[in-house]
């Protein structure tokens, strides 16, 4: 797989019926391992990791229903109140990150109202905190730890 502008994390990997799965840490099960799982498995060992997300408050396709659609947002984080404060589209090394993958996660973010958006590429990582008060976002360099928002409210 691609190398990503992630720290290395090691995971677990096996072939079954001619394709690779990786193991789910957060889903407790073997997944098909395509180039945007990669990501996101990376992302999620990131988080964990990196910025001290408890694996507990972390859901994976989240279904999600946009003007009555059902979608399925890559990653979703949760407070210590069970309140969604991060979104997270994950999207393959091959894809750039344009203004449609920004406006895939806010049609997300319409539903779940969440203070940070992020988007990655493996390669390219952006956040967002939105301000809803002043119906604004602004792009911050870094994704907050989860020390300075688990006790977020609404």
């Amino acid at each position: 797989m691609e190398n990503l502008n992630l720290p290395t994390y090691s995971f677990k990997i096996k072939s079954e019926l001619q394709r690779k799965l990786i193991f789910d840490s957060i889903r407790k099960k073997y997944v098909v391992l395509t180039p945007e799982e990669w990501v996101r498995q990376n992302f999620i060992q990131y988080l964990v990791n990196e910025k001290r997300y408890p694996g507990s408050l972390i859901a994976i396709e989240k279904k999600v229903d946009v003007n009555l659609l059902p979608q399925r947002s890559d990653i979703v984080l949760y407070n210590n109140n069970a309140q969604p404060v991060m979104i997270v589209e994950c999207k393959s090394v091959k894809v750039k990150i344009t203004q449609d993958v920004f406006n895939q996660i806010a049609r997300y973010n319409m539903k779940l109202r969440v203070p940070f958006l992020v988007v990655t590429n493996g390669l390219q990582h952006y956040c967002c905190q939105m301000d809803y008060g002043k119906k604004s976002f602004k792009f911050i360099p870094e994704i907050p730890v989860y020390e300075s928002i688990k006790d977020l409210q609404d």
